[in-house]
């Protein structure tokens, strides 16, 4: 599975504190997702991350 962080983004790091395996922030101020397939362990921890999401902007695939 992978996740990417849409436009709709405001950067309450959130998602960083649920799954930092995953999502931190970046220099502007936005999230940003890992690239690539997120491993099989941690893939509870990123969709918890998507659906605590304030703004809904995690998207995966």
């Amino acid at each position: 599975m992978k996740f990417l962080v849409n436009d709709n983004c405001i950067g309450c790091g959130l998602c960083e504190g649920i799954c930092p395996e995953v999502f931190h922030l970046s220099e502007t101020g936005r999230a940003e997702a890992a690239d690539g397939d997120v491993d099989p362990q941690i893939e509870d921890s990123a969709v918890s991350a998507k659906e605590s999401c304030p703004v809904y902007a995690i998207e995966s695939e």
